[in-house]
Formats: C-alpha cells, sequence, structure tokens
C-alpha cells in the first residue's frame, strides 16, 4: 500500500500557505524581537556596515551576522522591504523539512515510508509551523545542525568529506547564533558508541580526532568573522562576543534563568499534538530501539541534547526547537513499520484538549482585564475549536501512517483560527509602523527623540530611521524635558493609566499606551517626570 504521505503533497503545501497566509494577513512585524531584527538588518544596510550588527548605533552583540547577512541578500535583489524579511523563515522551514528528509535517507536508505512521512510528522507539531511565521534565527541554527548531524552520519560510514561539511555546518551555526550550536552537534559526536552499529574496526580514536578536526574548522570559520569584528567593534563588543554572551547564558545567564527541570513541563507543548495520543506512546514504548541503529541516532540525540541544554542556565522553549527534527525522524520511523490497520482507538485525549482550549477561548475574552483588545476577541474563534474537537471524534478510524496528514490539517486549523481570531484583534495594538513614521518625520525636523523605557530598536525598521533614538534613565526625564521642550520622548503606560493630554502622537500599545510628547508639554504633567 501507498503511503499516504507520498500522494498528497499538494495538500502538505496547502496547509503551509494557509498557515503563512494567517499570519501574513493578521498581524505587522511585532514587537520586540521581530522589529529589532529588523532594525539590526536596517542599520547595517543603511551604514554600508556588514561587519559588525548595529542597533540604535552602537554594536549589537546579542546575534552573530549570518542571518541579516541572508536578509541583505534578499534586500540587494528586491529592495528594502518587510516581506522579505518575514519570508525568509518560512524558507528555511522548507529547507529543514527537506534536510529531514535527507538524514531519513542516511538512517534508512531503503525506507521511502519514513522519508516520505518525516516531513508530515515535523509540520505536524503545531510549535513548527507556528514558530516559522516569525523573524526569528533559530531555525537558521536548525538548518545548520541538521548539516552537521548529516555529516556525521556521512562520517561513520568512513565518508571524510563528513567531517568536512560538519565543520563548515559548525562554523554556519556559530555565525548563526553563537557557539551554542556546539551543545546540540557534539553530544551525538562524543556518544557515537551509542549509536553506531558495533565496535569500529580501527576503534575510535579516529572517529574523535575527526569531530576534533570538524570543530577546529567550524571554530576556524566563526573567528574568520568574530576576530575582525572584536576589533572594529571596541572593547565592549570584543569582550560580549568573545566571552560574555556565551559564558554568562551558559553558567548564569543574565536572561531567561530559570531551575534545570524548567523544560520538562514545557515538553507538552513542544511535543503538541503527537504527545496527545495514548496509543502512540504506548507503540514508542514497544520499540526496540536496541536493533535499529537509525532509532538510536534519534533517541541519543534528543536526550542527550535535552539534558545538556537543561544544565544551561538561560532557558526559552524555542532553543528545544532543534530537537523537533529529532522527534519526527523518530516518530515518523516507528509509524512506518506499525501495521497496517486503522488505530480503534479514538483520538479522545487530543479532542479534549482542544474542547478545553476552545472552551477557555470563548470565557477568557469576557474575563481578561489584561490588555482592552483582549475583550473584543470574538468567542466564534473559541467555538470553533470546540467543533473541530467533536469532528476528531466522529472520524472514522485512521491507519498510523494516515495520522500525520490529519494532525498536519488539525495544526493548520488550529494556526489559523489563532491568527484571524486573536492576533488579527490585538495587531493595533503592536503595531508600530505610524509611530516609526512619526519619529522619522521628527529626527528629519532635526528634533532629537528620545525613549524612558529600554530601546530595543522597535521603530528603526518602519521608521527607516537614520539617527539613533537617545536612551534616558528614569531619574533623566525632569532635567531632559527642561533642556529640550521641542523635542520628543517616547513614554509607555499602563492600561490603568490615562495617556498624557497634547501628546504629539499616541496610540494603544501592549496592554496600555505609548505617547511622543515634547519636552513642553511633559513639563505640564509632572506625574510623569520620573
Amino acid at each position: 500500500m501507498m503511503n499516504p504521505a507520498s500522494r498528497n503533497w499538494p495538500l502538505l503545501a496547502a496547509a503551509w500557505l494557509a498557515v503563512l497566509a494567517s499570519a501574513y494577513l493578521s498581524r505587522p512585524l511585532l514587537p520586540v524581537d521581530e522589529t529589532r531584527y529588523a532594525a539590526v538588518a536596517w542599520e547595517m544596510w543603511q551604514r554600508g556596515e556588514f561587519l559588525v550588527p548595529l542597533l540604535n548605533g552602537e554594536p549589537y552583540s546579542h546575534k552573530p551576522p549570518l542571518f541579516f547577512w541572508l536578509v541583505h541578500a534578499g534586500w540587494w535583489l528586491t529592495g528594502v522591504n518587510a516581506w522579505w524579511l518575514r519570508l525568509l523563515p518560512p524558507l528555511l522551514a522548507c529547507l529543514i523539512l527537506l534536510l529531514c528528509v535527507r538524514l531519513s535517507r542516511q538512517l534508512w536508505p531503503e525506507d521511502d515510508r519514513t522519508a516520505a512521512s518525516v516531513p508530515w510528522v515535523l509540520s505536524g507539531c503545531v510549535l513548527f509551523p507556528a514558530f516559522a511565521c516569525w523573524v526569528q534565527i533559530d531555525l537558521l541554527l536548525m538548518v545548520c545542525i541538521l548539516l552537521a548531524l548529516s555529516g556525521l552520519l556521512l562520517a561513520s560510514r568512513d565518508n571524510r568529506g563528513g567531517w568536512l561539511l560538519a565543520g563548515v555546518a559548525l562554523g554556519l551555526g556559530a555565525l548563526a547564533k553563537g557557539p551554542v550550536i556546539l551543545l546540540h552537534v557534539l553530544p551525538v559526536g562524543l556518544l557515537a558508541p551509542l549509536w553506531q552499529p558495533g565496535k569500529r574496526a580501527r576503534g575510535w580514536w579516529p572517529w574523535y580526532a575527526g569531530l576534533l578536526a570538524g570543530t577546529l574548522i567550524g571554530a576556524g570559520l566563526a573567528l574568520a568573522w568574530a576576530l575582525p569584528a572584536a576589533e572594529a567593534g571596541g572593547s565592549t563588543y570584543r569582550t560580549a562576543i568573545l566571552w560574555g554572551q556565551t559564558t554568562d547564558r551558559l553558567v548564569e545567564s543574565f536572561a531567561h534563568a530559570h531551575p534545570f527541570w524548567w523544560y520538562l513541563p514545557w515538553l507538552v507543548v513542544l511535543l503538541a499534538p503527537w504527545c496527545f495520543l495514548p496509543w502512540l506512546w504506548r507503540a514508542l514504548v514497544r520499540t526496540r530501539f536496541g536493533i535499529d541503529a537509525g532509532l538510536r541516532f534519534c533517541l541519543v540525540w534528543l536526550l542527550s541534547v535535552f539534558m545538556v541544554m537543561s544544565l544551561v542556565s538561560g532557558k526559552q522553549l524555542k532553543y528545544l526547537l532543534p530537537l523537533l527534527p529529532a522527534f519526527a525522524l523518530l516518530l515518523a520511523r516507528v509509524l512506518s513499520v506499525l501495521p497496517r490497520e486503522p488505530v480503534r482507538e479514538r483520538p479522545w485525549l487530543l479532542a479534549v484538549i482542544l474542547g478545553l482550549l476552545g472552551i477557555l477561548g470563548m470565557l477568557l475574552p469576557a474575563h481578561l482585564d489584561q490588555a482592552a483588545w483582549l475583550n473584543e476577541v470574538n468567542p466564534v474563534w473559541g467555538a470553533l475549536l470546540v467543533v473541530t474537537a467533536a469532528i476528531l471524534l466522529l472520524l472514522r478510524p485512521l491507519q498510523p501512517l494516515q495520522y500525520p496528514r490529519l494532525l498536519v490539517l488539525l495544526t493548520a486549523v488550529v494556526i489559523c483560527l489563532t491568527h484571524f481570531g486573536v492576533f488579527r484583534i490585538g495587531a493595533p495594538a503592536y503595531d508600530l509602523r505610524a509611530a516609526g513614521e512619526f519619529i522619522a518625520s521628527a529626527q528629519a525636523e532635526g528634533r532629537q527623540v528620545a525613549a524612558v523605557d529600554r530601546y530595543h530598536g522597535q521603530f528603526g525598521f518602519y521608521g527607516r530611521l537614520t539617527q539613533p533614538v537617545l536612551q534616558l534613565e528614569a531619574g533623566q526625564v525632569r532635567a531632559w524635558s527642561e533642556a529640550h521642550p521641542r523635542d520628543y520622548l517616547v513614554m509607555t503606560g499602563r492600561q490603568n493609566m490615562d495617556a498624557p493630554a497634547g501628546a504629539a502622537y499616541s496610540q494603544a500599545y501592549r496592554s496600555g499606551w505609548l505617547a511622543v510628547i515634547n519636552g513642553k508639554t511633559l513639563g505640564e504633567h509632572p506625574e510623569l517626570l520620573r
């Protein structure tokens, strides 16, 4: 019987197009991450500075330049625009799907079913297509990780070109997001005796010598950028990129610090909706990993990297995204060897979870008091989730290899409903296009613009700013307003505060407001002179 996944590629493409269209039609670039990365790319482009990333006129040490170079490559062809910036992540997601197919064929050369199913399994993990709609750098890191692991598999078959591929991928990964790529690749390489079939004829020292050589190739590529950039960016930037951004995040994170067990409860979100199929987990428990080298590779990849990432101080759910391909490969292989008989057990747990989310979507907008726009969310969108849950229980029993198609469709429906039902309503409170254009016109008139809250470059790209926004500390506002009566200060406030009267520009922002007010008018509001 032909694998359903192998003859339904148009359906997979349609699901992805629906997800992407719903994102692009429902929201702009969102602060702070998306607008910040757009601002960094714009400042580098506008200043002709392609060695050192810039943000608000200063070297930006939090991310290396590879993602921004890819943005610049698109702008070189199409001109500066937002659509290429937002198209880049889904293009990287497509490349990830293709690399997962390549890994599948390396692990199980004779198994066409697994190779055909793995893009569906990965696309059915709701976090992956949802994340592909956001301007983030993690998908580029995933591409580099998959290339490096493909190199390890080539090297395990005594192909020395595998070490070169792994080394180049490690270098590109370091240029994408820093040395963190080593945490995703080296554990798999170091634990090779657990996943390679039997002891190597010449022992393991050639393997570890090759792993060291690949690591040195990657380090050489990364340093080819880092050393000139460190010299050009100054002492503070040099310290940050060569030491601080690595050791601080690993040992004592300055942001996103959490205990070692923090990732465990989030696995439910990472592996959703697959984790809500009890019959599938029973099948996984019965799987004989010891006789399948490919499954052992995936298991070593999953468990070793998860343990290493749990030991790192800084934690965010997106840091585990690179583990989804390992999960998808493992799951696709298990599904491909299950009996081709309908699963009699209904997806009751998945339907219950989806129904509960729908009920919350119907009730919460009327009771939440976090932001005014939340109360405008129509409960009909939540009701549609409840209807979708009921339909799940009414479907005829499916074979294991038909489940990836079902969950891709379900994932697309859930993401589209979220975009149109929630993000579209909240978008005006996060859209900084008009604010950016106002600030740009003020700067063009020769007025200084300052911000009292931490400035993340939110206005840089949309305003195409060519001058930095001055960052004020809280205690400097009064003196600044007295010295700059004609200049503008950007301020934000909470929902329970009124926007200042007489502001030159104001809008709803997040759960409160954003206002641009000149120094003279600001002096008439002593409550704001903090």
